[in-house]
């Protein structure tokens, strides 16, 4: 067995693994160990679909030391006019690039790739079997307990039977090959109609990606369990030139929470202020994981108009879908698509302490920012908790306090729980200068900046500004109420676009 002595062990190279190892390095002196089941860092980028992009600008992805984004603005397309989304394929090459020419270079980084590890600091090569046993002076840092899963890499919850025609989406780039010897046996050339399975953000790229790629509306069915509310990507955009739409935006995103009766009626102001977007505005939906999206995407989606509202699938034959609402029939050739993995299916219940001992847990304290997050609880592990008499519990408590854990919704009711402690952590680092400067100065934080650059003689902006926190304060004592009152109703219904709206959409 191999022996190893390290400051920290991080278990994973992915989007949080590395953005705490790219800020700890920043900010210590201390040597860090890095293992990861992966070939190459990235996590799960290496693993996904070749037109997957970033949902959100890239110029909050990351790690803080290294730009990701351009900085430039997309001229064509469904993003058309706003800020760049990183495609797969430069994420994995970004985070190549970060651990080739910054963490491995620092000669205080080691970087075990096609690893497992094993617990109590042992790992195994996946391809030797060697056994490593590490000795770790101060911590383990664990960043996937909040990881994501993907469509090539998780198990359908539904039976796919043996001559059934199913794909994940990272096959559909490679339709372009010859049929396989085993699909012409089977009567199968080229598919001549596709039906995806699925409602989320994967589902959302399948159907952009196919219509782009030339394949005609009726030709495609989308299965589609229930509804999810959207974030209308116009309002995350950085930078001053869309101060109006991104601040002005949380402005009125808090005059909506400040306001609301209920869940219902929150997210009737949230669409009449465009801050949430829905394909189907005859559906209510019942869905929220922060998915983002473009208003062209919206509408590129929606020329998709065979969609299966059956509930779930519980098998595929195949010429057939086997749902909770009965037997769907598949038109002959058609190709299903698998876009059921869930970035949300590993989500901690219930949510446990950042800091615990010799353990970090992490998880997100801003969401739904991973790099940032992890990047924030690095400096906290670096800078604070360190003092004379702060040991153990007393140390824990107070980084614990820096570093609330924050819960990815599912249910419209969870967003309403995310953004209150995003706020409540939010608050918290504005009254300690040193976070509060580090948070400005943070790359990947995408919004203080904007709002520092703001002149004090730009009256306009000012108003905005004095808006949002007028309507921020009032939002946060309404919240509590919002969540406790979905807890006694059954779900609402909203208004359908023929009902009078709730509130002006000028608001």
């Amino acid at each position: 067995m191999n022996h190893l002595t390290t400051d920290y062990l991080v278990i994973g190279a992915g989007a949080s693994g590395m953005a705490f190892a790219d800020t700890l390095l920043a900010e210590t002196d201390a040597h860090i160990t890095i293992i990861d089941r992966h070939a190459k860092p990235g996590g799960h980028w290496n693993d996904a679909y070749s037109f997957v992009t970033l949902h959100q600008p890239s110029s909050f992805y990351g790690v803080n030391s290294t730009e990701l984004s351009s900085r430039s603005k997309d001229t064509h397309g469904v993003n058309k006019g706003l800020y760049s989304l990183a495609s797969g394929t430069e994420v994995s090459s970004y985070y190549e690039r970060v651990m080739n020419q910054t963490l491995l270079p620092s000669g205080r980084v080691s970087y075990h790739p096609m690893c497992d590890y094993r617990g109590d600091g042992r790992f195994v090569s996946i391809l030797s079997g060697a056994e490593t046993q590490v000795t770790v002076r101060k911590k383990t840092v664990d960043s996937t307990y909040f990881g994501p899963t993907v469509p090539s890499t998780h198990t359908p919850k539904f039976k796919v039977a043996a001559d059934a025609w199913m794909v994940s989406p990272n096959a559909l780039a490679q339709l372009w090959r010859a049929p396989r010897a085993s699909d012409s046996k089977a009567g199968r050339e080229r598919p001549k109609n596709f039906t995806i399975i699925g409602a989320g953000k994967t589902a959302m790229d399948v159907g952009v990606w196919l219509l782009n790629a030339g394949a005609a509306p009726e030709t495609i069915s989308w299965v589609m369990p229930r509804d999810s509310w959207l974030v209308n990507r116009l309002q995350t955009q950085p930078g001053l030139d869309f101060f109006d739409e991104a601040i002005g935006g949380q402005a009125d995103q808090m005059e909506a929470m400040a306001k609301a009766t209920s869940i219902a009626d929150l997210f009737e102001r949230l669409e009449a202020c465009e801050a949430m977007l829905r394909i189907h505005t005859d559906q209510t939906p019942t869905m929220f994981h922060y998915a983002t999206i473009s208003k062209a995407e919206v509408e590129s989606l929606r020329r998709i108009t065979n969609v299966i509202r059956k509930g779930r699938v519980q098998a595929i034959e195949a010429n057939a879908l086997v749902m909770d609402g009965g037997r769907v029939e598949l038109p002959p050739h058609t190709l299903c698509i698998d876009c059921t993995a869930s970035a949300v299916e590993k989500r901690p219940a219930p949510l446990q302490p950042v800091f615990e001992g010799n353990k970090i847990l992490l998880q997100m304290v801003r969401i739904p920012m991973p790099s940032f997050s992890a990047a924030l609880i690095a400096y906290v592990e670096a800078h604070y908790g360190n003092d004379a008499g702060d040991e153990g519990a007393a140390s824990d408590a107070k980084k614990n306090q820096l570093c609330g854990a924050v819960p990815f919704p599912d249910s419209l009711v969870g967003y309403v729980a995310s953004t209150l402690g995003n706020m409540r952590n939010q608050f918290v680092w504005s009254q300690d200068k040193t976070l509060r400067t580090w948070t400005r100065n943070s790359r990947l934080d995408g919004y203080a900046k904007v709002v520092a650059a703001v002149p004090p003689e730009d009256a306009a902006k000012q108003a905005v500004l004095e808006r949002l926190k007028t309507h921020a304060k009032a939002a946060v004592g309404n919240m509590p109420k919002l969540m406790a009152g979905a807890l006694r109703e059954t779900p609402p219904r909203l208004k359908t676009p023929n009902s009078p709206p709730a509130v002006s959409p000028t608001l």
